[in-house]
């Protein structure tokens, strides 16, 4: 087992050589977590797992699946759905922890590489997305499994941060909100350029681009994976609602009008695109914080939630044509969408490495 990176003002990440690689770059697997909380998806926990069936299935064919779950009962019941589904067991791992929820690419470790592709991982704070939920804090301990697992290199920034707040173009760029990661819930003690500091050191990223709001319904106070992603190192796509009266009309056009006036981190203009929205999604009284850009890119695809409405078509062929390379799968989340976010929030990708 490789012994623990330990932390200093002059050894970290950066300073190693390390940084965070963008979606698009090849993956060893991506990291999930089962679903079982009838809290987080009332009355829909075994219409969730189908949808999780349908995510393995198009991300295993190209990348591994590190899949938690909380004991052995859950582990025969995941493998006996995946069997019904033609799942390739051999490319599943099953991990065992008495975690929470699923929401990996929050509390999960984010991956970084250095320049020999050698692999290490950023263990951040997780507090529940500003102590929203107290009864999920014990998700803040899977990055300490899996670096008792793997015998990873770990660093410690010791800021609260999820990875779905922000997006990186692989190239020194970084994207995210002021909503969430200058809210007073997460590190009142740091300023934007201290943040900004940290984010530099510990993902190898030099530019910023911060956008101001997220989408309504949303409890993590305005994640980027929403709102706006990278999909090549110099193009951004950007949630765009064209109906005015909708509330979430005056927050995307502000995010959008922002990056058209953005650049990369050499200075060049942005290809911005806009993606459609799918307009309400959920119950009368309580709208879902839905989104076409919540979307994981695994090697060989790129899976899109869609939600049953006359947008899912054209949030696909948009998102194919920014993707020659990948086949664009639009997998139903309406299910998946009560618990308040969709496939980018459940996945958290494991780069290729060296180890």
């Amino acid at each position: 087992m490789k012994k623990k990176v330990t932390t200093s003002a002059k050894e970290n990440p950066r300073e190693l050589g390390y940084r965070m690689p963008a979606e698009w770059e090849e993956h060893d697997a991506v990291w999930i977590a089962w679903p079982h909380d009838p809290t987080t998806f009332p009355d829909r926990v075994e219409k969730v797992e189908q949808t999780y069936v349908r995510i393995v299935e198009l991300i295993h064919e190209s990348e591994c699946v590190n899949l938690f779950v909380r004991d052995e009962h859950m582990r025969e019941k995941a493998k006996n759905l995946f069997e019904g589904a033609n799942v390739d067991l051999r490319r599943v791992c099953f991990f065992e922890f008495d975690y929470a929820d699923v929401w990996f690419r929050d509390y999960g470790p984010i991956f970084v590489l250095n320049e020999h592709k050698k692999i290490a991982m950023v263990h951040w704070k997780f507090n529940s997305w500003g102590g929203k939920y107290r009864e999920l804090l014990r998700d803040a301990q899977i990055p300490d499994v899996i670096s008792r697992k793997m015998g990873l290199p770990r660093f410690e920034p010791g800021m609260v941060l999820e990875g779905g707040s922000i997006d990186v173009n692989g190239k020194g760029t970084l994207l995210t909100t002021e909503q969430c990661l200058l809210n007073k819930n997460r590190n009142p003690q740091l300023d934007k350029k201290e943040i900004q500091k940290c984010l530099s050191d510990y993902l190898g990223v030099k530019h910023f681009i911060w956008l101001k709001r997220g989408v309504e319904g949303d409890d993590t106070d305005g994640h980027i994976d929403d709102i706006a992603r990278f999909v090549t190192p110099s193009t951004v796509i950007c949630a765009y609602e064209e109906d005015t009266s909708d509330d979430n009309y005056p927050a995307l056009k502000e995010n959008y009008e922002i990056l058209k006036r953005s650049v990369d981190q050499d200075g060049e203009k942005l290809r911005v695109v806009k993606l459609p929205t799918p307009g309400i999604v959920g119950d009368k009284g309580s709208r879902l914080p839905a989104s076409y850009a919540n979307f994981y890119i695994s090697n060989k695809a790129v899976l899109v939630p869609v939600f049953g409405h006359k947008n899912d078509s054209k949030a696909l062929s948009i998102l194919q044509e920014l993707f020659p390379d990948r086949k664009v799968h639009g997998v139903n989340c309406c299910d998946l969408a009560y618990g308040f976010g969709t496939i980018h929030c459940v996945t958290q990708q494991q780069p290729n490495s060296t180890k």
